[in-house]
């Protein structure tokens, strides 16, 4: 099953005594044919777990970066069925996850999104703007199929809402801070007690993102979180250099990994 394949890149980077590392491209930025290219890069750099973005064009929980990398797979015509037919060729032994919105996937269809998803290679969809309540009663179907459906915590987030996602599957998505994904110049300080706070509610992996921009950064959270999520200030590496995109992400993720 191939939600299985997250927790075993969970139990293989905490045998190894650090966190997972899991970072975070557009489909289609630079270019949809540098996808596969790209995922080989992370892996080759040390990636435990991939998310790929699927590009939309109002991406509310996008920061500026990953806005502009978006609107420009858009620009080059990407959509869904050629991301979901460029992902099926790839060849990986790292787990790759969705990162997308829920008006692409009712455009599609739920339950057809999750099956195509899943027989393109896909272990885990991550739908920040879906509704814990609202996906619910998808998990089982979906995890019947192998695919975790990926709950988000965040520090606003109830008592309730952390009983309620402990029901899910894969990891926890912690949001390290209120408002969209960026590069920041420091870890809130609120990470560990809000990591802390959801560990007194569920035994699923915790993995922490929005705002990681640096290896030191990466280290200091991967010391309170099973995860490290870094998507900004990859992409933002990336649009440095376009033309060298997959040795510019090999050696931004290994200088990522070496930290934890």
């Amino acid at each position: 099953m191939a939600t299985a394949s997250i927790q075993e890149a969970f139990d293989r980077s905490r045998a190894q005594g650090r966190a997972a590392l899991i970072p975070y491209i557009t489909a289609g930025y630079p270019k949809l044919d540098q996808l596969e290219p790209l995922v080989h890069a992370l892996e080759d750099g040390g990636a435990d777990l991939i998310e790929i973005g699927i590009p939309f064009s109002d991406p509310l929980a996008d920061g500026p970066i990953l806005q502009k990398a978006a609107s420009q797979a858009l620009g080059q015509g990407v959509k869904v069925q050629q991301v979901l037919d460029t992902v099926a060729h790839i060849q990986t032994a790292v787990p790759l996850l969705f990162l997308t919105y829920i008006n692409l996937v009712y455009r599609r269809g739920i339950e057809e999104f999750i099956r195509d998803s899943h027989k393109a290679g896909i272990c885990g969809l991550i739908i920040p703007d879906w509704p814990w309540n609202e996906s619910a009663k998808y998990q089982d179907a979906a995890y019947q199929q192998g695919m975790a459906l990926i709950p988000f915590a965040a520090p606003t987030s109830t008592d309730q809402h952390l009983d309620d996602i402990a029901k899910g599957h894969g990891f926890i998505y912690t949001v390290s801070v209120t408002g969209v994904t960026g590069v920041r110049s420091s870890v809130d300080a609120g990470v560990e007690p809000l990591v802390k706070r959801i560990r007194q509610h569920t035994t699923l992996p915790i993995a922490v993102g929005f705002g990681i921009s640096t290896p030191e950064q990466a280290k200091q959270t991967g010391l309170v979180a099973d995860g490290v999520i870094v998507g900004s200030a990859l992409v933002r590496a990336l649009m440095d250099q376009p033309d060298q995109a997959p040795e510019v992400a090999e050696r931004f993720v290994r200088a990522l990994r070496n930290a934890l």
